[in-house]
């Protein structure tokens, strides 16, 4: 029996917001890998058949994405969820992969990959094994779609691919190049000479911004950057290409051209190779270079096409992005996770060897630890890590990892209450204690908390912090603890509060020809007699109440929260290091290191503890 190893691609399309196909691309010989595969295990009950037509396949994503709009921000839940809590379906893992049905043909793709890149829908089916697929078909007839309380969910399946992690890597780089936004991985430096821009916060796979361009190195026969450049003008025209009426968004020939010029390089045949569009751009333009050949013993990598050449330097930066939910109460325990990236870059002449020890205090209980295909690292020891590696140009992720540092206190903590004192004022408090259990020389450089009210309209707030400044918009409040650049708070238990009111508008909506109002309060109650996805019970965590927009889907009417947003410089949460002294480079040169370390937050949230909250059940073993 045939047997799916690492990640193929059946087909790709890009659709534009108008759900038009405006790129397609289908990978013939992976079909008939996925045509052997349904004919060899006719037990699981899937037939092949083919691929449909693009707009066939338009019509199937608008119409998944109507049936979407039914139940957006509804919170349906699931039979088997715990009562007093909020479980959903569309959890995390399972957000960027959808299925698109065909009812006429009564088949279904499955899964799909999708993601958004400014006015464009990358839609990315890999090949699965027709079992998997036979496995969800079950799931889809399940009245809880195999919730996160089961044994076999959703998630656990998609786990079991990982082809899924290859195709969001392809969507998410196809993106990069329809949008025009191939760039390196950025580089915090604690000298400014010839590396460049800072980096303020987390770059890559965090999906935090970037701020400045980072000087790049010329390789001997193409400038990388220059190879970047290209791609990215090349690409720069694709989200602005509006032609045709009703501003009809599609991608020029241009455009279309470097896709194609992209994907055969990337994804001969349908497997991803090499998806660095910065590589493939150079090799495409110049060629392999044939000048300074190294010795013929020393192999030169395929994802190293051109030796570096001028000033050699090394700089390793460990970024860690912090995510809480903090909830202050007995009955729900807090959830702190931290995940973080070595970022590299080593301007070095010839194929050199470097290889180097992190310091991996055991206490933070290191955990999912992956490192560049260019690293070999043997088994952790107490404490360390050893990594061996043979550098590619430019910047990479040299390795990423997750840690649960119990030994550490949150950065942040303390609570945030805020109880209505009428229908449209409200009462709150904000206590909070900054680097509790922190030394030197970790600094808070920068903290600010924001308050969303996304269904309410602000009309006036009182109270001044005991530090930092308050601004408002309309719908929230940004309290500036410590405002960047003004000076960082010293690694020392501070505490800061923030007592106030605040007052909204009326809650009022046009009814008619728009000269009569009434309460909204009453609409909503009729729309939760007359829904079937609400199921209203008394402490049922506020699944029976009003959601707000979809792009604010945790502020429902009940729900009410504070979001942080920190930085902190001059070390890690998880005590990983390395010294630059002792890093070691074959055949041995004397090289400059720098090491930097900085942490950020991601979503870092104070739930009202006077309040209702979501909260996610998880499996009893």
């Amino acid at each position: 029996m045939a047997v799916v190893r690492g990640c193929s691609i059946r087909a790709l399309w890009i659709l534009n917001h108008n759900s038009h196909v405006v790129f397609s691309r289908r990978f013939p010989t992976v079909e008939r890998q996925w045509q052997q595969l349904c004919e060899n295990q006719l037990e699981a009950g899937i037939k092949h058949q083919a691929i449909p037509f693009d707009t066939e396949v338009a019509q199937a994503f608008m119409d998944r994405k109507r049936s979407e709009e039914l139940e957006q921000g509804r919170g349906i839940r699931e039979a088997v969820s715990q009562e007093g809590s909020d479980s959903w379906v569309d959890d995390i893992i399972t957000r960027q992969v959808t299925s698109l049905q065909f009812s006429p043909k009564g088949m279904m793709l499955w899964p799909v990959l999708e993601h958004v890149r400014g006015s464009f829908y990358i839609l990315v089916l890999p090949l699965v094994e027709p079992h998997h697929l036979a496995a969800y078909h079950e799931l889809c007839c399940r009245s809880d779609c195999g919730g996160a309380a089961t044994n076999h969910s959703l998630s656990s399946l998609l786990l079991d691919l990982p082809c899924i992690t290859g195709a969001l890597a392809v969507a998410q780089v196809l993106g990069d190049v329809v949008s025009g936004e191939v760039v390196e991985p950025e580089m915090l430096t604690v000298a400014a000479p010839s590396m460049g821009g800072l980096l303020d916060s987390i770059a890559g796979g965090m999906g935090m911004g970037i701020s400045g361009i980072a000087a790049r190195a010329k390789p001997v026969a193409v400038p990388v950057a220059a190879a970047a450049n290209a791609v990215a003008a090349a690409a720069a025209t694709a989200t602005s290409a509006i032609t045709g009426s009703g501003g009809k968004v599609t991608l020029k020939s241009a455009d279309k051209e470097a896709l194609r010029n992209f994907i055969s390089g990337a994804m001969p045949f349908g497997t991803p190779l090499d998806l660095n569009p910065i590589n493939l751009a150079a090799v495409r333009s110049t060629g392999f270079s044939s000048l300074n050949v190294p010795p013929t013993e020393l192999k030169q990598p395929a994802w190293k096409p051109y030796l570096y050449r001028g000033k050699q330097r090394m700089v390793f930066t460990v970024l860690e992005e912090v995510t809480a939910a903090l909830y202050d109460r007995d009955d729900v325990e807090d959830s702190i996770s931290l995940a973080g990236q070595l970022l590299c870059r080593a301007d070095m002449e010839g194929l050199p060897e470097i290889s180097l020890q992190l310091h991996c205090p055991s206490s933070s209980h290191f955990d999912a630890i992956t490192f560049h295909p260019c690293a070999q690292a043997p088994e952790q020891g107490v404490d360390k890590q050893t990594i061996s590696f043979s550098p590619p140009l430019g910047n990479f992720v040299l390795a990423r990892y997750t840690a649960l540092p119990t030994s550490m206190q949150p950065p942040l903590q303390g609570f945030y209450q805020l109880s209505m004192i009428s229908e449209d004022e409200g009462a709150f408090l904000i206590r909070m204690r900054l680097m509790v259990g922190y030394k030197a020389p970790l600094v808070m450089e920068q903290c600010a908390l924001s308050i969303p009210f996304p269904q309410r309209r602000i009309v006036a707030v009182e109270g001044t912090p005991s530090v930092g400044t308050l601004s408002t918009t309309e719908h929230s409040m940004e309290w500036k603890i410590i405002v960047s650049g003004r000076g960082g708070l010293a690694s020392k238990s501070t505490e800061v509060t923030f007592p106030g009111t605040v007052k909204f508008a009326r809650k009022l909506t046009p009814q008619g020809n728009g000269d009569a109002f009434k309460d909204e309060e009453s609409d909503i109650e009729s729309n939760l007699q007359n829904s079937e996805y609400f199921d209203v019970k008394p402490g049922n965590g506020g699944t029976g109440l009003q959601a707000a927009e979809w792009e604010e889907p945790l502020c429902w009417e009940a729900y009410s929260y504070a979001k942080a947003s920190i930085k902190l410089v001059g070390g890690t949460m998880s005590g990983i290091s390395l010294d630059p002294k002792m890093v070691a480079v074959y055949p041995a040169v004397k090289v400059p290191c720098e090491f930097s370390a900085q942490v950020v937050s991601g979503e870092y949230i104070f739930w009202n503890s006077l309040g209702r909250y979501p909260h996610a059940v998880l499996p009893t073993m």
